[in-house]
């Protein structure tokens, strides 16, 4: 057993390393430095050129897929893990795609193996927000994944676990009629202090108001005079004008 285990470590730290490997020897420095404007937390990217159009992004995954495919889904987790540790911005996205297309697969046990992604590396709002669009997010909402399994998420000494909670949400509003439990379940973020959080916050909660304002609004009004106005900066973004004016922060007297 532990043979296998030393086998299958081995096997996931020879993927990551063929993929260093890889965007090593393709770097393109100005590439990466066009790219560093979006990314206030900093930006480290080996410059490989986005969108599909560089032969990293299909080519190279399909055949990394094919030809590692017995790692199984916690076999490319754990290389995930290494690729994410390197701070390397395509290392990281390659890693979401590898177990992206393995989403079928994931069941709780799996699911928890993320944790180490972000204990690991992930440090940037796209990382991030990939992952929830392309794994949890979808899992969450086909009920594969059941949302008490993110209730720890809300503690995560790391600020992009924390955001993720309420980006990994977003799919639940075209799935459930009422929002109630889940403003509830959001409680224990809204005085989070960091920036990424609170833009995760505010984006889930606007897109909840676009379905179902009756609930959000008294959910707003009772944190407005307490929670980081940058959550209600982007909550508020698609009310008019003089609907926004109603979560202003109380003067002090």
């Amino acid at each position: 057993m532990a043979t296998g285990r030393k086998k299958a470590a081995d096997q996931a730290g020879a993927l990551a390393a063929e993929i260093r490997q890889y965007c090593a020897a393709h770097t393109d420095p100005a590439q990466a430095t066009r790219y560093a404007r979006y990314f206030r937390e900093g930006y480290d990217a080996w410059g490989l050129i986005g969108g599909d159009k560089h032969p990293f992004w299909n080519e190279c995954q399909r055949e990394w897929q094919e030809r590692y495919a017995g790692l199984g889904l916690s076999g490319f987790l754990e290389a995930g893990t290494v690729l994410f540790a390197s701070g390397k911005y395509e290392e990281g996205a390659m890693a979401i795609r590898l177990v992206a297309a393995l989403r079928d697969a994931f069941d709780a046990r799996t699911f928890a193996l993320l944790e180490k992604w972000f204990a690991a590396g992930i440090g940037n709002w796209a990382h991030t927000d990939v992952l929830c669009g392309e794994v949890i997010a979808p899992l969450v909402a086909e009920g594969k994944i059941q949302l008490d399994a993110l209730a720890g998420w809300r503690a995560s000494p790391y600020k992009y676990q924390r955001r993720a909670v309420p980006v990994g949400m977003l799919a639940l509003l075209k799935k459930r009629k009422d929002v109630a439990p889940l403003l509830a379940f959001l409680r224990p973020l809204m005085m989070d202090p960091e920036r990424v959080v609170q833009q995760g916050l505010g984006w889930f909660l606007r897109e909840a108001w676009k379905i179902r304002p009756a609930e959000v609004e008294p959910f707003l009004m009772e944190w407005k005079d307490r929670a980081p106005r940058l959550i209600f900066q982007y909550a508020t973004e698609k009310m008019t004008p003089a609907a926004r004016t109603r979560f202003r922060r109380a003067k002090a007297r």
